[in-house]
């Protein structure tokens, strides 16, 4: 008989399962659930990008495509790029297309991380950081970022946790699950303390476009002297409500790119060639769909903040992404009790803080990606439940 293990890789057997879709299978199996524990925008992708992926099937265009992307769909990076953050990258050098902004992370930790490298990741973050950097041979290293910081990582923190052996600094920012961004201030001061260091940083961009309160997103690479040590992960899942369509991307120093392209190159081999030409659509003609789903999560955003500090719950004021982090340690419960319970008792499903590092304990997550009536509900059954307990 096989015993199998020997046979499995013990770095993978010993990973957890993903926190964040435990409460969401549970919930599938339940009736009248409120589920606020995917970040899935609820908008359709916009028709002009579905038409252009009908299109190009239409035309026949179903063959494999260069390793890099179709040429027009890395123009047109590069063109948003320029046009979002004032940042020129070669479209033939430093732009890569991905099969989401996951592979486009994956493959640059692995194109850098070498065993024992130390990572720094700021937690609570998303789930994948900590894993991909451990499947590489390397070794995280967690800020645990603070409430009182509005879960910015800072310069003091980041100053602390380097050593002889760091070789990545990852900055998840706007960030899943607490809503904050980093300031221009903010990346100036972690320039000051890695200045002198041989340290690459990986910005995962993903909610760039999702910044609320009238400042704009700013990106590690538009700091003087940041740009050649930053590797940008950027995607069209949530800003264009493309999930689905798994299209990614990475922009860098052409050094870097061309050895995430390697790993790319033998994993993958290219991104659909169908949701290429959507998103090709997407990136030229859909600015005025981003900015309409934009203004309809920061009216989410505002209604379910005021709701979560209304039933005493304390929320930090999220300023990016469509996700709300607000505290329960009033209630005495850790964040895995209080989620387990809430579902059971009032049928609405969140995840709790510690999905997201060991950090996010006496927190949990509730996205704002649903509709106002989903918001309203799920904010009074869990008022509800505090008055129950």
């Amino acid at each position: 008989m096989i015993d199998y293990g020997k046979i499995l890789n013990k770095t993978v057997t010993e990973i957890k399962p993903s926190g964040i879709r435990k409460f969401f299978d549970i919930a599938a199996t339940m009736d009248d659930v409120i589920s606020l524990s995917v970040g899935e925008p609820d908008f359709q992708t916009p028709w002009a990008i579905r038409k252009a992926g009908i299109e190009s099937l239409q035309k026949g265009k179903t063959k494999y495509t260069s390793n890099w992307g179709l040429v027009k769909l890395r123009e047109e990076i590069s063109n948003y790029m320029e046009r979002k953050l004032n940042l020129k990258y070669c479209p033939d050098e430093e732009v890569l297309v991905t099969v989401g902004g996951s592979e486009a992370i994956d493959a640059c930790i692995r194109a850098v991380v070498a065993d024992g490298d130390e990572v720094i990741i700021p937690q609570p973050s998303y789930v994948c950081y900590e894993p991909m950097t451990r499947l590489a041979g390397g070794v995280p290293v967690i800020i645990n970022v603070k409430a009182e910081n509005n879960f910015k990582v800072t310069a003091k923190e980041l100053e602390a946790t380097i050593t002889d052996k760091t070789k990545l600094l990852i900055l998840p920012y706007p960030c899943n699950p607490t809503g904050a961004i980093m300031e221009k201030q903010d990346l100036e001061a972690i320039y000051e303390v890695i200045k002198d260091k041989n340290i690459l940083i990986l910005s995962d961009e993903i909610y760039s476009e999702l910044t609320f309160g009238g400042k704009a997103h700013i990106s590690p690479a538009c700091i003087d002297g940041m740009k050649e040590r930053t590797v940008i992960v950027n995607g069209f899942s949530k800003a264009f409500s493309m999930t689905g369509w798994r299209m990614g991307w990475a922009c860098g120093p052409k050094e870097i790119v061309s050895q995430i392209t390697k790993i790319h190159q033998y994993a993958i081999m290219c991104a659909p060639t169908t949701s290429q030409y959507a998103a090709i659509e997407a990136l030229k003609n859909c600015d005025e769909d981003v900015q309409y789903m934009m203004k309809q999560y920061d009216m989410r955003r505002r209604i379910m903040v005021k709701g979560f500090n209304d039933i005493g719950l304390k929320c930090n004021e999220p300023k990016g992404a469509f996700y709300a982090f607000p505290s329960i340690k009033s209630t005495g419960m850790t964040s895995e009790e209080f989620c387990e319970k809430l579902l059971y008792a009032k049928n609405v499903a969140v995840v709790p803080g510690t999905a997201f590092g060991d950090s996010g304990e006496g927190f949990i997550r509730a996205s704002y990606c649903y509709s106002v009536e989903h918001i309203n509900e799920a904010i009074k059954r869990i008022g509800e439940f505090l008055k129950e307990i």
